[in-house]
């Protein structure tokens, strides 16, 4: 897979796929940049190499059409602050109009596409609309690892129609981090696994049991896993169809002599809405409550695991961390993280957000852009816009 700097851009016409799909306030403002700015390197890289740059992205999910809501705009007066330069946006994304501004373009100037999600093509991959944008294009660069796990027009069907392609310089650096999970780790490894469901998470448990020293499990995903050990859970959010599934991985864990560490006690309350009182309770939870964070206990036993660890990947929250009595757990984890000497990979948009909040983001060594492409690609999935440029 070639990556931008190993391609000569002076004049080209380049395509980069960016992952602008940014959340909004009710006023259309962009409330975080984070996906913005993870993108700066390779555009300003391409403009100081004289490109013609055209930038594409989607954001949310417009029904068959455009939709005033979910315009780029925001994001093109987003990405105009960081540059210090105007960035204009094109009414659409294809057709002649938009060929015609894209060929007007000199060295060391850009566009930005309206989202490509107006056209119900792009996600349907759809031939013609692959060719559509392929015209814009005598570079194509894919720099928008948060959807490279889904097989669109923009960020794998129009690849073969153009001539040169590489990875940006944020596909490479999510690549080179996930892998350090995947392929030979720093041991020993840690895997943190959160969130609501365990159906969300069984083929990345699966694939990782074979792969990590140690597996710590929070969130309410944990109370199907105490649940498979018949420990009671109270009035706990269970998966009942996934009990059979939890109870296989705890065998399959304990076959090959790996850690797998569920919570040991708990924050539990009645409500799970932060207006009740909020007890410790161990090992399980009692009738009546429901878990809603890992306990202290259960935090110093993961953060001794972190401390240990020699690689660490992290996702999902250890708890509803969104209201703050229950954010104690999730915020512990961020703790553990940054006092380890370890290399630690932060992906989920949860678990980023916790480490947003903290302020911590830069004592992390990588937070990654992809929610489910990340999870997807440490489950060992080639992900189709990385296969579409390893092709070439």
């Amino acid at each position: 897979m070639k990556t931008l700097d190993q391609l000569s851009l002076s004049q080209k016409r380049v395509f980069v796929r960016v992952d602008f799909n940014v959340p909004l306030d009710k006023a259309g403002a962009v409330t975080d940049d984070t996906r913005i700015r993870a993108a700066l390197p390779t555009i300003e890289h391409a403009l100081k190499s004289g490109a013609r740059l055209v930038l594409g992205s989607h954001l949310g999910r417009p029904k068959g059409g455009p939709e005033a809501k979910y315009s780029l705009a925001p994001a093109a007066e987003g990405l105009s602050k960081l540059l210090g330069r105007p960035v204009p946006l094109l009414a659409d994304c294809v057709g002649p109009a938009v060929e015609k501004r894209v060929e007007a373009l000199r060295p060391g100037e850009l566009v930005l596409l309206e989202n490509l999600r107006f056209h119900p093509e792009e996600e349907k991959n759809e031939e013609g609309f692959c060719r559509a944008l392929a015209r814009l294009a005598d570079v194509y660069v894919n720099d928008a690892f948060g959807t490279a796990h889904r097989a669109h027009a923009s960020t794998a069907g129009m690849v073969p129609f153009v001539k040169e392609k590489a990875a940006g310089f944020l596909l490479r650096k999510e690549c080179e981090y996930l892998g350090k999970v995947v392929r030979d780790p720093q041991r020993p490894l840690v895997a943190i696994l959160g969130g609501a469901k365990v159906s969300d998470k069984i083929a990345v448990i699966d694939h990782l049991l074979a792969k990590v020293d140690s597996l710590l499990i929070g969130g309410a995903m944990a109370y199907t896993f105490l649940s498979a050990r018949g420990i009671e859970v109270g009035d706990s959010l269970v998966e009942k169809d996934r009990i059979a599934v939890a109870a296989k991985l705890l065998d399959d864990a304990a076959r090959r002599g790996m850690k797998l560490l569920l919570p040991i006690d708990h924050r539990a309350s009645s409500s799970i809405e932060g207006d009740q009182p909020v007890q410790v309770v161990e090992p399980g939870v009692p009738a009546g409550l429901k878990g809603v964070d890992i306990g202290p206990k259960t935090e110093k036993l993961y953060a001794e695991a972190v401390a240990g660890a020699k690689t660490v990947f992290w996702n999902g929250p250890m708890g509803i961390f969104e209201k703050p009595p229950f954010a104690h757990g999730t915020m512990a984890m961020v703790d553990a993280l940054v006092a380890s000497n370890a290399t630690t990979i932060v992906g989920g948009g949860d678990s980023v957000a916790a480490v947003s909040q903290s302020g911590k983001e830069d004592r992390i060594s990588h937070i990654s852009t992809g929610g489910g492409a990340s999870l997807e690609f440490v489950e060992g999935r080639l992900l189709p816009g990385i296969a579409a440029l390893e092709d070439a």
